[in-house]
């Protein structure tokens, strides 16, 4: 091979050989997902947050609504657990609480004080319904008119003879 030649393969890879970049799905680290028989005896993946902002993954039997990490009870009823696509449970534990993160009382609480997006969602969705369009074009009717209006005379002609 010569010179040119790897220079127009160099050209045609530049020009047509841009790979895609695919997004990278969220991985459990190697030993921290629960596996079927941990599910059914209620173990649950914990993502420790430390307030230096470090976190860390953990598993824990689930025992009477709570788990032991450090020695300490924390609360674990269905309300904090979370589950992915594939009935993975997850439970997020800021290490300087007693009460894990809690979807449903964080998705009520940003109700309450107005920074849930839903309702933008709502009110936009609603003034979209109600908003005041202009005149309606008669451009897309008027080519099927014109085009039946041809049709009608000769149409006509064909059956008077054309004449």
């Amino acid at each position: 091979m010569g010179l040119k030649e790897d220079i127009e393969i160099i050209k045609e890879t530049v020009t047509t050989g841009k790979k895609e970049e695919k997004e990278k799905k969220f991985r459990f680290p190697f030993g921290k997902k629960v596996g079927r028989s941990q599910k059914k005896k209620g173990y649950v993946t914990v993502l420790i947050l430390n307030a230096n902002g470090v976190y860390h993954f953990k598993k824990y039997p689930i025992e009477e609504q709570t788990i032991m990490h450090e020695l300490i009870p924390r609360l674990a009823t269905t309300g904090h657990v979370m589950f992915d696509k594939k009935g993975n449970p997850l439970v997020i534990l800021p290490n300087w609480s007693v009460e894990p993160f809690s979807p449903r009382k964080h998705f009520t609480q940003s109700q309450e004080n107005g920074s849930n997006k839903k309702g933008y969602q709502i009110l936009m969705a609603k003034m979209k319904l109600e908003q005041v369009t202009g005149k309606k074009s008669i451009g897309k009717v008027l080519p099927w008119i014109i085009g039946l209006a041809v049709a009608g005379i000769i149409g006509y002609a064909v059956l008077t003879g054309g004449g």
